[in-house]
């Protein structure tokens, strides 16, 4: 009843974290266990009450100071300034700028956002296909939850209660790798553009970008630097890349306006909200399914199914796969992981930041699969392309992060080696 419930609420288009607390409603009466709903509003609170939680909304904030400080801009620019001697090089802009990106903001959907209104349209100046221009845009936004800072390395370091700096550069490696293949895919399709290169800037020009890029590149510089280094926390470290966001953009650069405060500020409420009550939500889903004893369960069965570390994380690839297709990332993430990883760690004996990072990798792609896949639709309507035509483009994408995950499965030190 529980789980004919649980599809039911899906298919009916309620938001995940609504669906989530339901089903947890719904099991706790069905089982007669009244006495648990005394409890379920401690275990909402308390899944909140974590300190390393503190870094979402500073890692957000920092996004929309960016964006509001022109520092977005900036990393645009400069990308362009650098790769304007490769042909059609504004396929490799787009794709330089994500990482850029990727390594300030930790948000894929923001990300995803940002590009497609910005570089789909310069990307279809060029010549290529708008699918692929959209798709390109929303394949490249993988690498935001995967380079450091990343939201959702945070949220499995609170969960599984695994060093969030360790995750972070843990995903230094597989990130580099996505962007090198994602650069060959950039290659093959770049001979079906049609139009003729962008004028190349001058040195002034190159110079000028280069400089505002530079001091932007100090904020992914105070986060992965200062934790690697042992200086700040990675709460601490989005509390200083912040305070360095804002003098950059409102003493530096003067894009940052006292008047646009108030509605920055706004979002960033808005959008923390929406991810920890969906963390909340999911909480107390898992809080259930542990009481009802399901992680026993699942490690029982995969252990008598395998004995082998490597068969058991191919398994755990394909089953997020098919989760990550209809469940949001970060609620799939905080139901899944205490299952999953106290029979990765005791019964495998496999690294919690290695499977983390696959874990969260894995994960990722449901923003570009159907039916759920939030970076797909948000691409499909900002780039405004049907979202059959950007589901073929996307495909090789897809591939091409699967391709890194499973290295990633196969050769764990990509992720331990600056551990």
């Amino acid at each position: 009843m529980t789980l004919g419930i649980f599809i039911l609420l899906m298919l009916m288009g309620m938001p995940i974290a609504f669906v989530l607390l339901a089903t947890t409603l719904a099991f706790i009466l069905l089982d007669g266990n009244f006495r648990a709903l005394e409890t379920l509003p401690q275990v909402l609170f308390s899944s909140l009450e974590v300190f390393d939680l503190l870094a979402i909304p500073l890692f957000i904030l920092l996004g929309e100071i960016m964006n509001e400080g022109g520092i977005t801009r900036r990393i645009i620019l400069a990308a362009r300034a650098w790769f304007s001697w490769l042909p059609h090089s504004i396929a490799y802009v787009s794709l330089t700028s994500n990482l850029m990106l990727a390594s300030i903001m930790g948000s894929a959907t923001a990300q995803i956002a940002i590009m497609s209104r910005v570089m789909t349209p310069e990307l279809e100046k060029d010549g290529y296909d708008k699918g692929f221009a959209a798709a390109l845009t929303a394949g490249s936004g993988l690498l935001g939850p995967i380079i450091p800072p990343s939201m959702i390395f945070i949220i499995y370091g609170v969960i599984g209660q695994v060093s969030i700096g360790s995750m972070f550069l843990g995903g230094i490696l597989p990130g580099l790798a996505l962007f090198v293949i994602i650069s060959g895919l950039i290659a093959l399709f770049a001979h079906r553009a049609k139009s003729a290169n962008a004028p190349r800037p001058t040195h002034i020009d190159k110079w000028q970008a280069t400089r505002g890029a530079l001091l932007t590149l100090s904020i992914p510089l105070v986060i992965v630097g200062g934790i690697a280094f042992g200086i700040v926390t990675p709460t601490e470290s989005a509390a200083v890349a912040t305070l360095l966001a804002v003098l950059l953009g409102g003493l530096v650069f003067r894009e940052l306006k006292l008047a646009s405060l108030p509605a920055l500020l706004q979002r960033t409420a808005r959008n923390t909200a929406i991810v920890l009550f969906l963390i909340a939500a999911a909480k107390a889903f898992g809080w259930v399914l542990v009481f009802n004893q399901i992680p026993q369960q699942v490690a029982g069965m995969m252990q008598t199914t395998t004995q082998s570390p490597l068969l058991f994380m191919l398994m755990v690839f394909a089953l997020l796969i098919v989760v990550g297709m209809v469940l949001d990332g970060i609620a799939a993430l905080i139901i899944l992981v205490p299952i999953l990883l106290p029979v990765a760690q005791q019964g495998y004996g496999i690294d919690p930041v290695a499977f983390g990072v696959v874990t969260c990798m894995t994960l990722t792609l449901g923003l570009l699969t159907p039916p759920v896949g939030a970076g797909l639709f948000m691409a499909s309507a900002i780039s405004n392309v049907s979202l059959a035509r950007i589901t073929f483009w996307i495909l090789p994408f897809i591939l091409a992060a699967s391709l890194v995950i499973l290295l990633t499965i196969f050769y764990p030190a990509l992720v331990t080696a600056f551990l």
